[in-house]
């Protein structure tokens, strides 16, 4: 049965008529995005305040990604069943709740729960624009409207940066206001939705909500994220401890496959991966998320804890990566929608991230900025020519009552990727940095402890002579974490090989163009 009933004024809508319509869509993405964004340059002063070290910084950004990467299959699957409109409401009201109580957070444990919170709305908020554009536009024309996304994207990886840069900067406002800076932009946000975001009708069914999917797929990354997070720290690589995570982890997931197969509504229909293409950007989008997240979380850390920035400066100088990101998200866009396109974008996109991201992995503390400058920009291009026309590519193979599924599989997939790839890395960046510094001070003639212990470390309280063994250990460990990303992307470059590119459909309610869709067993 069709979930949907296209209309005629849908077929009509004029680009200003879309635009009016997608207003609130796309002010609820800068919210969205500015939630995660927003706290990357002001977390070395939280963590300092609230008492936590390199592993609680991860948890910071991993735990939003993790409730994004959980809750986003439910949003799409509710999105095919109910109305899309109401749904990224709710969302926007999760967010407005869970930030307000983010910014009362006595200790790390009340901060990482609030993200989890923060990333339920955000995740439907960013999941539900895609879906709520597929709905209006055919997706030929969507190619010039995800570029919108893609811009409003990188606007908010822009602004926030720096709005948490000037707010932890400004003595009389503090870190808090990271977490109520978004309110009262999500208020509004809600209000143009109800004024402006009309959708074709669609017949609403009581929707069966996969509850134990959730949980079981939610259950088995958080452990192997934890596993991640720990070895080599509490306890040997090679241990029972690892054992029983590793096997757990991926014993969840296999329930978690198991629980689908037999779902009246499953949170990730299986019969998605039939189709090559749903199969194939899925899981470059993993791998794409991983080259995504990590340079967006350890880029602020690098310039305040290598280069001696501000917040502030921290969040200018990361400019270059996210003007990339935008000029190529909105031209790349336009292109598509003009020629039909897509595929080369996206082989050139993770050509490019993945350059990007080996020439980042040179980083030192001594790094002229007018390389990284250049590193930068060369890994934001490639962000933008794939992270939404992966989304596209999938749109265009999927019927119509599939679109809220197979839309919210990509984003499920690049989040989960980009969770477990900072969980990865955060590790990583743990082990080298304690590493780097205790060669440092070996070679110094100075006791570890000199470093001021485990935690993210406050420069300017540190003794002079100590800075500068601080600052390369850093620059050298945040450096690594971008040349072992590297290789994520160069297997997403692989993997978008071998996607057939289908022309793009040009009405909304059209079938799929035929393509060889037998990749997946039953």
């Amino acid at each position: 049965m069709s979930t949907t009933h296209p209309t005629a004024p849908q077929a009509q809508m004029s680009h200003r008529q879309v635009l009016e319509a997608l207003s609130g869509l796309l002010l609820g993405l800068f919210v969205a995005v500015l939630s995660s964004t927003v706290v990357s340059n002001a977390l070395p002063r939280i963590l300092n305040d609230l008492h936590g070290g390199e592993s609680a910084y991860t948890w910071v950004v991993t735990a939003a990604l993790l409730s994004i990467t959980a809750a986003t299959p439910l949003w799409g699957k509710l999105s095919d069943l109910v109305s899309k409109k109401l749904l990224v409401q709710i969302a926007m009201v999760i967010y407005v709740l869970s930030s307000a109580l983010a910014g009362l957070s006595q200790s790390i444990g009340m901060l990482i729960f609030c993200r989890v919170l923060q990333g339920i709305g955000a995740g439907g908020v960013i999941a539900l624009g895609q879906i709520c554009l597929a709905a209006m536009v055919s997706p030929r024309e969507r190619g010039r409207y995800s570029g919108y996304f893609g811009a409003v994207f990188a606007l908010a990886t822009i602004g926030g940066p720096l709005i948490g840069g000037v707010i932890v900067d400004t003595s009389w406002l503090g870190w808090r206001w990271c977490f109520y800076v978004g309110v009262p932009f999500a208020l509004l946000a809600i209000l143009v939705l109800q004024r402006t975001l009309k959708l074709p009708e669609q017949t609403v069914r009581k929707p069966k909500i996969d509850y134990l999917g959730a949980v079981l797929i939610t259950a088995s990354v958080s452990l192997l994220m934890i596993w991640i997070s720990l070895a080599g720290k509490n306890y040997d690589w090679v241990s029972w401890q690892t054992a029983v995570m590793v096997l757990g982890g991926l014993a969840l997931a296999g329930l978690f496959v198991a629980v689908e197969k037999r779902a009246a509504e499953p949170l990730i229909p299986l019969d998605l991966f039939r189709h090559r293409t749903v199969a194939l950007a899925s899981v470059a989008s993993a791998f794409v998320g991983v080259g995504m997240y990590g340079t967006t979380t350890f880029l602020g850390q690098y310039f305040q804890l290598a280069k001696e920035k501000t917040p502030t400066q921290a969040g200018l100088l990361t400019l270059p990566m996210i003007l990339g990101l935008a000029v190529s998200s909105t031209v790349a866009g336009k292109l598509i929608t003009k020629y039909g396109k897509w595929k080369g974008y996206l082989v050139g996109g993770t050509v490019l991230l993945a350059v990007g991201l080996g020439l980042m992995g040179t980083a030192r503390a001594d790094t002229s900025y007018a390389l990284l400058a250049l590193y930068m920009a060369i890994a934001g291009v490639g962000l933008g020519l794939t992270s939404q026309n992966l989304v596209l590519a999938v749109q265009n193979t999927v019927p119509r009552h599939e679109l809220g599924a197979a839309s919210s599989v990509v984003t499920f997939f690049r989040t989960m990727g980009g969770a477990m790839g900072v969980s990865a890395l955060g590790a990583l960046l743990g082990h080298k940095v304690a590493a780097y510094l205790a060669e440092n001070f070996a070679k110094a003639g100075l006791p570890a402890a000199a470093g001021g212990g485990d935690g993210i470390p406050d420069l300017s309280k540190l003794p002079a002579r100590i800075v500068p063994l601080v600052t390369d250990a850093f620059g050298h460990g945040v450096g690594t974490v971008f040349l072992v990303a590297a290789p994520f992307a160069v297997v997403g470059f692989l993997l978008v090989l071998f996607i057939r590119e289908v022309p793009l459909r040009t009405a909304a309610d059209e079938k799929p163009a035929a393509e060889p869709v037998e990749l997946v067993a039953d």
